[in-house]
């Protein structure tokens, strides 16, 4: 029963880095195409490698598979495939990441990256009906200036970027690092989210809601730690945007039946849940849902609030979350009286 239902769930991703979905498959043939040298001789071999212990092991590879994206073809293709598995797993409405510094500072033109993305992402909505923002996101582990380089070069584009993130080694680069660029972020009216709380302790989650104003938080889990953080987020339902099969692939919590996403649900704190970088994370969102429910005793009312929070947390209007409301709703009310 909640195999099919939650198949057939109306699902919201709200954190899902574009090059964190590069199937091997994608990646053999894009370097074939491009002529770039991967240190892998097949896809299985690619898939090998995924076995990270680590945030740092898993960027190390996440970093050289984006080497084979270089024309705005590619970054079409990288996107496209995506919207199709979201297709395939009823999300009807995507906010995706993208990180300009991983390619401009591989010289790919900042026009190149945005547009590939951009041209798949008003193609799914006339083709797939599937709605979507584009986030664009600073990497933590560069500096302040390579910040201010990249808000730069998103002023021509501002009308395809809702809001801006901040993603990467959390380790070593706090909150403060940042304060400055997102103050001139959202002076230039762009919406904040930050990873905080994954590897990081419970006050870099405090931190980035106080130094960088931020709407929404990426992960979050350490939220647990600090009894007023908890507090604050569960009167103020502020967002977590949590990313079950990440966290575990990454050894944030060893298993899934370990994972705190299910208790922050029913304490009241607006969870939702994602698949971050789901080709070498091992799922998309249907995966994530189910893996949570093999592992925790949720019922289907439990499952369906995860879409509802996702529907309150994200950047659409007000009238556009009435309509999928009442979508999530109708499919929800098929099986729960």
């Amino acid at each position: 029963m909640h195999k099919v239902f939650i198949s057939g769930l109306p699902k919201v991703e709200l954190h899902l880095h574009i090059e964190g979905s590069l199937e091997p498959e994608l990646m053999f043939k894009l370097a074939k195409r491009n002529n770039v040298d991967i240190p892998f001789n097949s896809p299985e071999e690619v898939a090998q490698a995924y076995k990270f212990d680590s945030l740092q092991s898993f960027l190390d590879i996440y970093y050289q598979g984006a080497n084979v994206l270089i024309h705005e073809q590619d970054f079409f293709d990288l996107t496209w495939e995506y919207l199709l598995r979201c297709k395939q797993d009823n999300v009807i409405h995507t906010e995706i990441f993208f990180d300009p510094q991983t390619h401009t500072d591989r010289g790919i033109a900042f026009d190149t990256v945005i547009n590939g993305i951009d041209k798949a992402l008003k193609q799914a909505k006339q083709q797939l009906n599937i709605s979507s923002h584009l986030i664009m996101s600073f990497l933590r582990h560069l500096d302040e200036d390579s910040a201010f380089n990249t808000l730069e070069q998103a002023k021509p584009y501002q009308d395809k970027i809702i809001a801006v993130g901040l993603d990467s080694s959390e380790l070593g680069n706090p909150p403060e690092k940042f304060e400055r660029i997102f103050q001139q972020a959202i002076k230039q009216g762009y919406l904040t989210v930050a990873h905080a709380g994954e590897e990081g302790p419970a006050s870099y989650i405090s931190d980035a809601l106080n130094l960088l104003s931020i709407s929404r938080i990426d992960h979050g889990v350490r939220c647990i730690d600090d009894k007023t953080l908890l507090d604050k987020l569960i009167s103020q339902q502020i967002p977590l945007t949590v990313c079950p099969l990440s966290n575990v692939k990454l050894c944030v919590f060893n298993d899934m039946t370990q994972h705190n996403i299910v208790e922050l649900l029913r304490m009241g704190v607006c969870v939702t849940i994602n698949s971050d970088d789901p080709a070498y994370f091992g799922g998309y969102m249907t995966s994530n849902f189910l893996s949570l429910a093999q592992a925790h005793e949720m019922n289907l009312k439990e499952i369906a609030q995860f879409t509802y929070n996702a529907i309150q947390a994200s950047f659409i209007n007000d009238a556009e979350k009435a309509r999928l409301n009442k979508t999530t709703y109708e499919y929800v009310s098929r099986f729960i009286d």
